[in-house]
């Protein structure tokens, strides 16, 4: 049975609020712009939801020319696509990153929203930062800011099999994918090996482990108890990789430069 993308979204400043597009180019990095750009601390350490919900309130849009971020209440800027800015690092997890700093503007709008110094930094290119190889294997994938793979994606099944569970359903939004899919049953995307269509194969490497930013409602900016993560826990705790599982980490294998479109068919391989 043919698995259908049914939705894209990117995040081109990361832990902020996503863009749900019709088409999207991929790229060796995952979907173009995905997490470009980033929020750091005086340190340059990445900044997420875990530690800021409301950044999910930093809205972003993407035109022909640039980045336009608003942060409510603060005022918005316009960052060109052609401004790079003074290079400096900028730490993901334990990668240090190659990065440019947005400059004084920007950090003036963060320092303004967040009640305390920030900056924006934009990923270098010149500099490569690849996926774990315990999971990718032979392939090399390669990351702009994303937590560790280029792409995330998740069934619709999935997501209606848990707000099954729950008293209170949540949206997909909740997830943060790059890639939503029908046509799988729930949490099938374990099993895939890869998906294949018009010219793009893109490889499932890694379950997805969650973190409380599951929990930050995305409308609000603000953290919502423990759900859904409790319930997830109660039948999705793995202990290899450690932690609650949902979804699927991919990476690109064939395609780059193709863009991805909503309702574009996929084959299906298994492990």
């Amino acid at each position: 049975m043919p698995i259908t993308l049914t939705g894209l979204r990117l995040y081109p400043v990361k832990s902020c609020r996503g863009i749900e597009v019709s088409q999207a180019r991929l790229t060796e990095t995952g979907l173009e712009h995905d997490r470009e750009w980033m929020i750091v601390n005086p340190v340059g350490r990445f900044v997420t939801q875990r530690e800021e919900p409301r950044l999910a309130l930093i809205s972003t849009w993407l035109d022909d020319e640039g980045l336009q971020i608003e942060c409510p209440g603060s005022g918005e800027l316009f960052i060109p696509y052609n401004a790079r800015g003074e290079a400096t690092t900028a730490t993901v997890w334990n990668d240090r990153c190659g990065a440019f700093d947005m400059g004084a503007a920007a950090a003036d709008l963060l320092a303004a929203f967040l009640g305390a110094p920030h900056r924006l930094v934009r990923f270098n290119p010149a500099g490569r930062r690849t996926s774990n190889r315990e999971w990718t294997g032979e392939a090399q994938a390669l990351n702009q800011f994303s937590d560790g793979f280029p792409l995330l994606a998740v069934s619709e099944a999935s997501l209606a099999h848990l707000n099954g569970k729950l008293a209170t359903p949540v949206p997909m939004n909740r997830f943060r994918p790059n890639l939503v899919f029908s046509g799988l049953e729930p949490h099938g995307e374990d099993a895939l090996h890869e998906l294949a269509g018009d010219g793009v194969t893109l490889r499932a490497v890694k379950p997805c482990t969650r973190c409380k930013i599951t929990t930050v409602d995305q409308r609000t900016g603000t953290a919502s108890g423990t759900e859904p993560l409790d319930t997830l826990r109660s039948y999705r705790l793995s202990k290899h990789p450690l932690g609650v599982l949902f979804g699927q980490n991919m990476i690109p294998i064939e395609g780059i430069g193709q863009m991805l479109g909503i309702g574009q068919p996929f084959t299906p391989s298994l492990r």
